[in-house]
């Protein structure tokens, strides 16, 4: 780290930290500075069709510097309570499909946030939902209703959400996808074992290069790569490989689970999938967490967690109030 201590008397300040000289250079280079941000999934329902005493209708609020929700059941504001998660901080609500269990407490929430006067929030939905919206005449003034589709749907500062089409029964259904877009960064490592002194770092920031004894430095030889964050969440779908694809590499799958082996024949009837299906799509995707979620009140969570750490040891049990931190990996 450059060292910034005060000038003496009638001499300028001339030093900066190796941040303030990467936020000039990558103005000039026309990029963003890489600024490390918390990133968590907090599930505020668990069950599948009907609450139990322990689960509630599926939501899941996704925190960046913002506040996603990806589905919004019955019931989802009173957990926002809970876990001290206000609703008026919602930016966006994603419904990947319009069962009841997956939408019912959106209009709760938009009830709150125009009685609160608070700022107009979109809802993704697929295309019926509008109609819905209008039938239930709710004023309109704090929410914009826009169609799910499959591609990238809403950018906020440093990530983007996207959609892609899951297999549900013969309903529209989607997954979603969080990316943290990449960034660069000076390595203080590189820079520490290149010897770097206060004014390399003027140098460099300054012309994009510096010397060093008889040897020349590129800002290139410098900087790293900070490779972006990736959440998938399946959705409501059967076993479909696709899914694997997308998720490739994935920080953390949320993937719906809703049966054990034993109700597999179930699972491809309704439309739904079983924990040791969505172990192997975590394992086929090479994803470094699973989380499973969206459960039937028939199937224990132990068999279900049993059954998916047979193929995918890096398994969790989602349960209500739950929050999972994803990590920033030091760089890529």
């Amino acid at each position: 780290m450059v060292p910034r201590g005060k000038p003496k008397r009638g001499q300028a300040r001339l030093v900066k930290t190796p941040r303030e000289f990467l936020a000039e250079t990558v103005e000039r280079n026309k990029t963003k500075p890489f600024r490390n941000k918390h990133l968590s999934a907090t599930f505020l329902g668990t069950a599948s069709a009907t609450p139990t005493r322990k689960r509630g209708m599926p939501s899941i609020a996704i925190k960046y510097d913002d506040l996603l929700l990806w589905d919004c059941g019955e019931g989802c504001q009173m957990e926002m309570m809970r876990r001290r998660i206000g609703s008026g901080s919602v930016k966006a609500v994603f419904l990947t499909h319009l069962h009841l269990d997956h939408f019912l407490g959106v209009f709760g929430l938009v009830k709150t946030l125009g009685m609160a006067r608070q700022r107009r929030i979109d809802i993704f939905a697929p295309d019926r939902f509008r109609k819905i919206m209008d039938a239930m005449e709710i004023d309109p003034s704090f929410f914009s209703t826009k169609e799910m589709e499959v591609g990238k749907l809403y950018s906020g500062d440093q990530y983007d959400v996207s959609a892609f089409r899951v297999k549900h029964r013969n309903i529209d259904s989607f997954g979603l996808v969080f990316k943290e877009q990449e960034r660069t960064r000076i390595d203080t490592e590189k820079t520490g074992a290149l010897g770097f002194s206060q004014q390399n770092y003027v140098d460099i920031s300054t012309q994009g290069e510096t010397i060093i004894g008889e040897k020349k430095i590129g800002i290139e030889e410098v900087l790293v790569c900070v490779k972006g964050r990736k959440i998938i969440y399946s959705g409501d779908t059967v076993y479909d490989e696709r899914i694997a694809q997308i998720a490739e590499g994935a920080d953390l799958l949320i993937h719906e689970a809703t049966y054990t082996e034993e109700f597999a024949d179930l699972a491809a009837k309704n439309g739904h999938s079983t924990a040791r299906q969505a172990a192997e799509i975590a394992r086929m995707a090479g994803a470094k967490k699973l989380v499973l979620t969206h459960f039937s009140r028939m199937c224990s969570n132990d068999v279900l967690e049993r059954e998916a750490k047979e193929l995918f040891e890096n398994t969790l049990i989602a349960k209500d109030g739950m929050k999972v931190e994803v990590k920033q990996e030091k760089w890529a």
